[in-house]
């Protein structure tokens, strides 16, 4: 059994057990999240949201909050001197999912 759900402005595939990366949640490592945007749920039966499916959730467990790697922003105009270098790191929050409700 598989879901869909809605989370950080992107929409992810879950199963349970899965480890998924996410935008960062304002949680506390080791709490429960209830994500109740699921548009979609599959498996024996397939249920499609108008947007979203009525009554499912989808439950996980925060695991850690972290830093993803660092990417370099350049931004350069020819011939006119000008550039600047800047560095980013995107913060995220690593969520096992327990359990689909459907």
């Amino acid at each position: 059994m598989y879901a869909i759900i809605k989370t950080g402005g992107k929409q992810i595939q879950v199963e349970a057990g899965q480890e998924i990366y996410i935008e960062k949640l304002n949680a506390e490592e080791g709490s429960t999240i209830t994500f109740e945007e699921v548009v979609m749920v599959g498996g024996t039966e397939t249920k499609v949201g108008t947007p979203l499916v009525a009554g499912a959730t989808v439950t996980g467990k925060v695991d850690r909050h972290g830093r993803g790697q660092k990417i370099i922003v350049f931004k350069y105009k020819p011939k006119k001197g000008y550039k600047k270098k800047q560095g980013h790191r995107q913060p995220y929050t690593k969520v096992t999912i327990e359990a689909i409700n459907a």
